[in-house]
């Protein structure tokens, strides 16, 4: 389970990434006293102080934290390094706009009167400067931001669901080779005004198909479920996914995730909780993402008590997102590590991780399997 963006303090190399200082999880708890008694019990304030956040004596879960080892902090790169992928250089950015010869090419292949923004952005703020005028002229609104992204945003009632996905298409087909963007994304909206306009749940990713040798498609090939919920499909592009359920915001994740605990099914539950990343942290909203922490933390139990004997639990993220910085781009952390089960060993200090992969690693060698990169910490927690 991916708390998206819950970084847990700056790597070596943060400032390299113009993160320097940065910390997502001890920045927000430093605000105020954010209430998380469910995590605290499983070890979250043992992997590093943080404040109002104790370390407790003999956690429920064992603990530690990964380091992001690939070129890049962004979704796609954090989670293809979950699978097993490690990213030597990192997709292409396009921190002042895309060039001519693209959107040119784009204009002419979608067959669109041209197109608003070409600049990196945050998503509620572009459509609030250029909606009026995407309704007016019919041109889409097209934005990127630090990371590897072509988003395309489009008001329902002048580029229908259809059409915006076609010309997402079209993009994800133009955008190869150096050009190759992690995501194009699908960002429809409704409203009549500025005041008013508002994302919509018909976003859509289209992802650079991952490695083939990745955890997903070694599990579903040995005949083992790999349910996804959220957006995890989408970022591999499906490939190795068995089953794709909904997880449009953190509670309907939750949701999704418990109702698979529940299924009769033997293999991976993959799920991201997008509203801390998404709603908080590049709007820059540490109050937000304090209460979003509380309210997954209360729903802890719910999937505690969901979860079968030879069930484990893996908390972490994928990169962070410090709202209390400058700015809205993601920022170069290591992220934190929680395992829970109920015959797994409690209470183990499992460090400072090398690499994200050490999640993938341990999932894979759990089936007997093995995908190219990390090191399991499947002994570590007391399962031969």
């Amino acid at each position: 389970m991916v708390l998206d963006s819950a970084g847990i303090g700056e790597m070596p190399d943060a400032g390299d990434w113009g993160d320097a200082g940065a910390d997502t999880l001890g920045h927000i708890l430093e605000q105020r006293k954010v209430e998380l008694p469910n995590l605290q019990s499983l070890g979250l304030g043992n992997i590093t102080p943080l404040a109002g956040l104790a370390a407790v004596e003999a956690p429920k879960g064992s603990y530690g934290k990964c380091t992001l080892k690939s070129d890049g902090k962004d979704t796609t790169t954090g989670h293809w390094e979950m699978a097993g992928i490690i990213l030597k250089q990192g997709f292409p950015k396009f921190p002042d706009g895309f060039p001519d010869r693209i959107i040119n090419e784009f204009v002419a292949k979608a067959e669109v009167p041209g197109v608003l923004g070409n600049v990196p952005a945050s998503g509620t703020e572009i459509i609030k400067q250029l909606g009026e005028e995407h309704i007016a002229t019919g041109k889409p609104i097209v934005y990127t931001s630090a990371d590897s992204v072509f988003q395309i945003a489009a008001h329902e009632e002048v580029i229908p669901i259809d059409r915006l996905y076609e010309i997402c298409e079209i993009a994800r087909k133009i955008l190869n080779g150096d050009d190759e963007v992690a995501r194009v994304i699908a960002r429809p909206f409704l409203g009549t005004t500025a005041e008013n306009f508002k994302r919509t749940e018909n976003r859509h990713d289209y992802a650079v198909p991952p490695p083939a040798n990745n955890l997903l498609p070694v599990m579903a090939n040995a005949g083992l479920d790999v349910v996804c919920v959220g957006k995890i499909a989408s970022i591999y592009d499906s490939i190795g996914v068995t089953e794709e359920l909904v997880g449009k915001n953190n509670d309907q994740a939750v949701d999704s995730t418990i109702d698979a605990l529940k299924a009769e099914s033997r293999g991976l539950i993959f799920s991201n909780l997008v509203d801390f990343d998404m709603l908080y942290g590049h709007r820059r909203d540490p109050e937000g993402y304090a209460r979003a922490l509380e309210e997954f933390d209360a729903r802890l139990p719910e999937i505690m008590s969901a979860m079968k004997p030879h069930d484990l639990l893996i908390l972490t993220a994928d990169h962070g997102n410090d709202p209390t910085k400058e700015g809205s781009d993601h920022t170069r952390e290591y992220v934190p590590l929680i395992v829970y089960g109920k015959n797994a060993r409690p209470a183990v200090d499992l460090g400072a991780r090398q690499s994200l992969s050490d999640i993938g690693q341990t999932i894979a060698e759990n089936f007997d399997l093995q995908i190219e990169d990390g090191v399991s910490f499947l002994r570590e927690i007391g399962i031969d």
